[in-house]
């Protein structure tokens, strides 16, 4: 939430607590707990991010998506069966997967935005 509140410099922390809230709500069994023993024993470039590779191995998870590549080297992640993948070339492997479903769900997303209400012609 620090890093977010540094570049987002127009959101709150009450914000970001209410958002932090709400996903740690909604989706069934999204947390993962128990990492914390891992993160000493993992080595990283920038050792304030070997939380997301503790929870990644926890959760039994093979990919780390992140615009921040360069701090997930593959030497590293392949150690664990893990791979760090761009957001841009996980969108196209799904659409490599099924086109029908990424569109679909791309149009229908606008209805899931509930305060406030959007449709597809926002």
């Amino acid at each position: 939430m620090r890093n977010v509140l540094t570049v987002h410099q127009d959101l709150t922390r009450e914000q970001l607590e209410r958002t932090r809230k709400l996903m740690d709500t909604s989706p069934r069994d999204c947390l993962v707990t128990g990492y914390e023993f891992l993160i000493p024993t993992l080595t990283l470039p920038d050792q304030n991010d070997r939380h997301v590779l503790a929870t990644t191995i926890r959760s039994q998870s093979s990919v780390i998506l992140t615009f921040n590549l360069r701090d997930f080297p593959e030497t590293e992640l392949e150690k664990y069966d893990v791979e760090g993948q761009h957001p841009d070339a996980f969108i196209s492997d799904l659409i490599d997967l099924n086109v029908a479903k990424v569109f679909a769900a791309i149009a229908n997303h606008p209805q899931s935005l509930k305060n406030p209400p959007k449709s597809s012609l926002h």
